[in-house]
């Protein structure tokens, strides 16, 4: 089990086994083999491949300040995650050892200024998405729940004297953060949540429940919505790492981002000082603006993860052979390859296209809804693209994209499944709303 230390004293285990079973390969008592060894025509992805899938030279429309960042988030990822990701994604758990490489790079705050945050473009903070998705989407994962959806909420919606306590240490990583809306019975109708605040004396107590809330376990600060009693809107809240009656349990069994530490969370009667109530959340629409940045950043994620996955493809047909010829040699395999590669083309474009919308004040709730639903899909048909390209070693993690194929299929879900973003494109374009049957509706105006 990996502790994680708030007050930046380090990063530890508490089995001094792990490091030797690491040098081995070997966990759960079994023996391992060198994957190296067993399959000498193929690297594997603990040497990462280079990048390949730029073809249209989308870095042309990179500032010089955006390209460097690409570059050193690149280095950064396939040093110090590439080489350690299969064993941590195997064992579900979080290589906290890392955090403080990725600190280093300066992304955590994204677009946010001041306050120590590296006040990043739009545009500029999508690529990291990209490039650490590229390597592992886990990474990704746990840095944008942090920065994209915690921290925002705070630089968007917090007093200036919260903005001040919280964001310095959250963008140093030397705290963390989590941000919780879904619940077990509000998803998608996560605008119906029911846990609920109710004011006293000095502040509010909390009741009620969430799930799926990455980086929850560990955290040291958690980003709360809660339905206040008197007012029946939906309010934010700073909880704090160990309130009473607080408690969060991971949940188990993830066949993706099995590196994120999701977790149930539960609050009994748990006391909310006045100081920690986010002023700026007052209705679910005030989410909605936290939610609006976090789509964009999301619809990077499936960008990242098949560039790494088509990467991955173009060095694996290269240097493995079959019938005496690379398997690049083989006019299926070039296809599917193209395939990939036209898909991350297109991908990317409609990122970059959302990026830019966003950044003129134009982007609307059902641009962000469709690159994200599009995105994922595409992004979906060639991840299965190169597991059949992979043959048998595509359903191994060590080879990447059996891992990426399950990572996206979460990604695929979170921010909005792709059937509700469709809606949500759908309502912009139609001006009909058909989130709800229509008996039901017919029914409510009753």
């Amino acid at each position: 089990m990996t502790i994680y230390s708030s007050n930046n004293a380090g990063y530890s285990s508490n089995n001094p086994d792990d490091s030797e079973k690491a040098k081995k390969g070997s966990y759960f008592g079994l023996p391992s083999l060198d994957v190296s060894v067993a399959f000498p025509q193929a690297t594997p992805a603990s040497i990462f491949p280079p990048c390949a899938s730029d073809y249209y030279q989308f870095d042309d429309l990179l500032t010089p300040e955006e390209q460097a960042l690409r570059m050193k988030v690149r280095k950064c990822v396939e040093k110090e995650i590439a080489p350690i990701m299969t064993e941590y994604w195997e064992k579900a758990e979080f290589p906290f050892h890392v955090v403080p490489k990725l600190a280093a790079l300066r992304i955590a705050g994204g677009t946010i200024k001041g306050y120590g945050c590296p006040g990043l473009s739009v545009t500029a903070s999508a690529i990291t998405t990209a490039e650490v998705s590229r390597v592992d989407a886990s990474c990704s994962t746990f840095i944008l729940v942090h920065s994209s959806l915690a921290m925002l909420t705070i630089a968007l919606c917090g007093s200036e004297a919260q903005k001040q306590k919280y964001l310095p240490s959250l963008a140093q990583l030397n705290t963390i953060a989590c941000w919780a809306l879904t619940e077990p019975d509000y998803g998608s109708d996560a605008s119906s949540l029911k846990t609920t605040a109710t004011k006293v004396e000095g502040g509010w107590i909390l009741e009620g429940q969430k799930r799926w809330i990455g980086n929850s376990t560990f955290a040291d600060v958690l980003i709360i919505f809660a339905r206040n009693t008197t007012t029946n809107q939906i309010n934010g809240y700073i909880v704090k790492k160990g309130a009473p009656g607080l408690t969060a349990t991971k949940i188990q069994n993830k066949i993706g981002l099995r590196i994120v530490q999701n977790g149930d969370i539960q609050f009994k009667k748990v006391f909310v000082p006045d100081e920690d109530r986010l002023p700026g959340v007052n209705s679910f629409q005030d989410t909605n603006k936290v939610l609006a940045v976090s789509r964009v950043m999301v619809a990077w994620q499936p960008i990242g993860i098949s560039m790494g996955a088509y990467d991955m493809c173009h060095r694996y047909l290269k240097e493995r052979k079959q019938f005496g010829a690379p398997l690049a040699a083989f006019q299926i395999n070039q296809q599917k390859l193209v395939e990939m590669l036209g898909n991350i083309q297109a991908m990317t474009l409609v990122g970059w296209r959302l990026c830019k919308l966003y950044e003129k004040g134009k982007m609307t709730p059902g641009h962000a809804s469709l690159a994200k639903a599009w995105i994922t899909l595409k992004a979906r048909e060639t991840l299965a693209l190169g597991r059949e390209l992979l043959g048998g070693n595509g359903i191994l993690a060590d080879f990447l994209v059996a891992k990426a194929f399950c990572d996206l299929e979460p990604i695929y879900t979170y921010e909005g499944t792709y059937d509700i973003n469709t809606l949500v494109t759908g309502r912009e374009i139609t001006g009909i709303a058909s989130f709800k049957p229509a008996a039901l509706n017919r029914r409510s105006r009753l």
